[in-house]
């Protein structure tokens, strides 16, 4: 991980991303609300998550991920409410070699925990751009 500030939820990032390394979905669930509500753009179209299980649906795809490297490139939070707006760079090996992708994550926390999470990709492997 490179450029994570020293800041709450900069630690709480990288235990994010070091759970999805070691493919630790109990842990990554607990980082997020019962109730946490996930969209994501990382199928080129909006894809809902709600609840728990959902989520858990949602996160069975780190299972296949390998060699996970992140750098941010834009980093935003506040404290009150706190949220987080990043971007990175990510680079991870797939069955077709490396894949370089950009993503941007927003989170909005409630209690310490995540309870909406925007996960956006904004530029896919093949170098398309949302």
């Amino acid at each position: 991980m490179k450029n994570v500030p020293d800041t709450a939820l900069g630690r709480m990032y990288e235990a994010h991303i070091d759970f999805v390394k070691s493919k630790n979905i109990d842990a990554l669930l607990d980082q997020y609300t019962d109730d946490a509500l996930l969209i994501s753009s990382f199928m080129k179209k909006p894809l809902i998550y709600k609840g728990r299980d959902q989520l858990r649906e949602h996160m069975q795809g780190i299972l296949g991920i390998v060699g996970l490297e992140t750098e941010i490139i834009f980093w935003g939070e506040t404290d009150d409410p706190q949220t987080l707006m990043i971007t990175e760079q990510i680079t991870m090996q797939t069955n077709d070699g490396e894949a370089k992708m950009r993503f941007a994550d927003s989170w909005v926390l409630r209690n310490g925990k995540i309870a909406i999470h925007f996960a956006g990709m904004v530029q896919y492997p093949d170098g398309s751009l949302s």
